[in-house]
């Protein structure tokens, strides 16, 4: 294992137990202790298998404090091969920068060891430094790891970030946060396992809450709360720390408002309000103006915004728009803060409403929320998309109003845990009167759209690679007319994200497999095939892509395929046709998809219907002839003995709900131009009709010559009937607010 110099941002100068923080002991240090971050380190992902194939390329890691940057960067450092050297921003520049690049030159010359430099903090460095590092990441000198509290998009050299994966590391979740704050607890070598402690009922959870995703805060607090409260640390064996809800308030204290004047979340708020503005929501426009107000934005930038809107939204709609907002702006300018905020928030109600009224102290209603509760995250579809929408999907599912009637659309504008709340309440005098009915009409539209964001966010991107993108397009553009519409529609409408994981059930030669590949560039696809001769195509095709972008290929039935899979694994996605071909007899399939699909993750299907359709006897004329076919195809596709015919469309709902809460359904008949080879139609009677005939006691000598002289070699349209699948355990676009099984039960022992 690798030992780092004493200036090493990992080294501990103070190591000793008594010293070091709770949260320095605690950082995780393997891929299996760490914590979070699901969609960046979880199993299946590209940054997950990079780092256990030590095949890492140049990677910034972009989040808010305390949601593990630095800890997944020492992660790396205890896996990887390479030589492993970091620097702080803050406190080097290009002299300590140029002494790294002299020694990363030199192991690859004379012992061909690569080099991994963690940059903690790199937006802190200018343009100049930035580029100073930018030739020796081109060339492969140095494989650069960033660690970022600002959108990249915004504060890294444009050309760093183009040869860089980009990771955005979220919030933790609060059920995230309890297995932190449990793993201190019951960590007898680096946390309080050898001690006894008792919260009282809440008093975790209020750590928890207040911490807001934020790991670190949240054993700063742990910290407090355990070490301070006894006469002494550590106490006899025999006491119990009781940890009450006072001391637990006093440990944590209330968290700042989460913005930032000059990144990420300056435009991104700025956004939401203008476009909270132009969708007439009153409720939304005064949570993201509280917001700005809270973290200290100034009131003129947001006045000149409001002013740039009175006239492109609102305009000749309202002429004095522009000259109400302009007087509460000089208004301002006389009385300033803190009554001036009487004069935002008049100009704002007005904008959204286009009307004016006393119920600016709305305002302080959204303000106080904004001081007492979390932050809640700004929904992906009100992002500023200007810098980084095409990689990072901000600004995806927006809706522009004016493109709609009366130029309104309901839709979301408030954050997720804010849905519902009214802050404007119209009175009944004067000109308020006369748009109190319309601000209700409105708002009851808004509170039936209640969803989650219906578009997720891309948390990761990666420099596109063009030859690899040719190739996937073309090869998942190689197949029949009839199966490139079948794939088409299967993927249609599928919000694809790019670190989701991905599973294909007989993928056969890959068509539906490649198509699935170019939408997940930092996921996984596994793919499953019935013969070792399909496994071999693919597997020969697959060397066109990087190591990490490969799939990986399973040769075997469906069911024993997902069986195999390692039971932490989990997809977003699994796309399949024809895997339920004997439907009924198929459960032990549905419980093992629903095994390895993830909370909300999707299923999508496609599966022929053989009791429906075309049949040979559709393109006989001979009566006779046909008559017999008739008969023999009511025993081959209608027998209810028969696993492959005993169903029809009808009954594919009531079948995947036994296992899914949301199934959806829908059927359609697809044509197409079919050759009947003379090979293809003998093999048809000789194994199929014949029998059939012979159970019902009827035989005809010629009745294959008839067939042979009709049919062979004959093109047809053949038509099919598919049902189109798509199942999840939840309906898309609903809250989900489900803990994970068996969190109760464990945070009740420690309470104990």
């Amino acid at each position: 294992m690798m030992k780092y110099e004493d200036d090493d941002l990992f080294s501990s100068a103070l190591s000793s137990r008594e010293i070091e923080p709770l949260a320095a002991r605690m950082r995780p240090r393997t891929i299996e202790e760490y914590i979070g971050q699901e969609h960046i380190i979880g199993k299946g992902r590209l940054l997950r298998r990079a780092i256990q194939a030590d095949l890492l390329s140049s990677v910034i890691f972009y989040g808010p404090p305390g949601t593990g940057k630095t800890t997944l960067a020492r992660v790396i450092a205890n896996t990887t091969k390479s030589h492993f050297s970091t620097l702080n921003a803050v406190l080097s520049g290009v002299k300590e920068l140029r002494f790294e690049i002299d020694n990363a030159r030199d192991r690859l010359k004379h012992y061909g060891k690569k080099t991994i430099l963690f940059v903690d903090e790199v937006h802190r460095w200018n343009k100049s430094q930035q580029d100073a590092l930018l030739p020796w990441v081109e060339n492969g000198t140095i494989i650069l790891i960033g660690a970022t509290t600002e959108n990249p998009y915004f504060e890294v050299n444009a050309a760093l970030v183009s040869r860089s994966r980009i990771f955005q590391l979220t919030k933790l979740s609060d059920e995230e946060m309890m297995k932190v704050a449990l793993q201190a607890l019951n960590d007898r070598e680096r946390g309080y396992g050898g001690c006894r402690i008792h919260f009282a009922p809440g008093a975790l959870e209020h750590l928890v809450s207040v911490a807001d995703g934020d790991a670190r805060s949240l054993l700063n607090a742990l910290q407090l709360a355990v070490e301070t409260t006894p006469d002494s640390f550590p106490p006899p064996e025999d006491e119990v720390i009781e940890i009450t809800m006072q001391v637990a308030e006093e440990s944590i204290q209330k968290k700042a408002v989460l913005y930032d004047k000059e990144g990420d979340y300056h435009f991104d708020v700025i956004s939401a309000f203008i476009k909270s503005l132009r969708g007439s929501d009153p409720d939304a426009a005064l949570y993201w103006l509280a917001r700005m107000v809270a973290a200290g934005e100034d009131p003129r930038f947001i006045f000149r915004r409001m002013l740039i809107l009175a006239c492109e939204d609102v305009g000749m709609a309202d002429p004095q728009a522009i000259s109400i907002v302009e007087s509460c702006a000089r208004a301002y300018d006389r009385i300033g803060l803190p009554e001036g905020r009487f004069l935002l928030t008049q100009a704002c109600l007005y904008l959204s409403t286009c009307q004016k009224s006393n119920s600016s102290m709305g305002f302080f209603d959204a303000l106080s929320d904004v001081e007492k509760e979390k932050n809640g995250d700004v929904p992906n579809h009100l992002k500023d998309p200007s810098r980084d929408g095409n990689d990072l999907g901000h600004g995806k599912g927006y809706l522009y109003p004016h493109a709609y009637k009366d130029h309104f659309v309901a839709q979301q504008y408030l954050p997720d845990s804010l849905q519902g709340k009214l802050y404007y309440h119209p009175s009944s005098q004067g000109y308020e009167a006369k748009i109190q009915q319309e601000v209700e009409r409105r708002r009851q539209a808004q509170l039936e759209n209640i969803s989650t964001s219906a578009f997720a966010e891309n948390l990761t991107f990666s420099p596109p690679d063009k030859a690899e993108e040719r190739w996937l397009r073309r090869a998942g553009s190689n197949g029949s007319r009839l199966l490139l519409e079948i794939t088409d529609r299967i993927f249609e409408g599928a919000d694809i994200l790019r670190s989701d994981n991905i599973l294909v059930l007989n993928a056969s030669h890959g068509l539906m497999l490649w198509q699935a590949a170019r939408h997940n560039p930092e996921g996984l696809c596994v793919a499953q095939v019935r013969s070792a001769e399909d496994r071999a195509y693919i597997e020969n095709y697959k060397g066109n892509l990087s190591l990490l972008r490969q799939p990986e290929v399973i040769a075997d039935s469906e069911l024993n395929a997902v069986s195999s899979l390692d039971p932490d694994l989990k997809f977003e996605w699994i796309f399949a046709r024809n895997i339920f071909t004997r439907l009924y007899d198929q459960e032990a399939l549905l419980n093992a998809l629903a095994r390895v699909l993830h909370l909300g993750g999707r299923i999508r299907l496609c599966e022929s219907v053989p009791s429906s359709g075309s049949a040979l006897s559709d393109f006989i004329t001979d009566k006779t002839v046909k008559s017999l076919l008739v008969k023999a195809e009511e025993q081959i596709y209608h027998s209810r003995t028969n696993p492959m015919t005993n169903w029809s469309e009808k009954d594919v709902k009531p079948f995947f709900s036994k296992r899914f809460s949301y199934v959806s359904t829908e059927s359609s008949a697809v044509t197409e131009e079919r050759l009947l080879s003379r090979q293809t139609l003998s093999l048809w009677m000789e194994k199929t009709y014949i029998p059939a005939l012979e159970k019902l006691g009827l035989t005809y000598d010629t009745l294959t010559d008839k067939v042979l002289a009709e049919c062979a070699d004959k093109v047809v349209n053949w038509t099919h009937r598919l049902v189109f699948i798509d199942a999840s355990d939840r309906a898309p676009d609903t809250v989900v607010k489900k803990k994970e099984d068996g969190w109760e039960e464990v945070l009740k022992a420690t309470r104990t």
